[in-house]
């Protein structure tokens, strides 16, 4: 599936990725490549994100990665957007 993670600055990312984890309003949630449609507020959190994710330097040091090799983006708030397997992560 596309990902797209947007801050208010810059698209600090954008490629193929395997999954994206995030933190919702009501809970942390995962998304797979063909999940149902979804448009979900965000909560203070880490937005995970599995793949192998090619990251422009100017933004590499928003990013880390986890125990688990994932990469990791702390938000503090925003808007998911995920519809035909393409996400949309507006952040904050």
């Amino acid at each position: 599936m596309y990902l797209e993670i947007v801050s208010p600055e810059a698209t600090l990312f954008a490629g193929e990725v395997t999954s994206v984890t995030v933190p919702g309003v009501n809970g942390e949630f995962q998304m797979l490549t063909d999940h149902a449609p979804i448009v979900s507020l965000l909560q203070a959190g880490d937005v995970k994100v599995d793949g192998d994710l090619t990251i422009e330097e100017a933004y590499a040091s928003k990013f880390k990665k986890d125990a688990n090799g994932r990469t990791v983006l702390s938000i503090v708030s925003g808007t998911i957007e995920m519809k035909d397997n393409k996400v949309i992560v507006l952040a904050d």
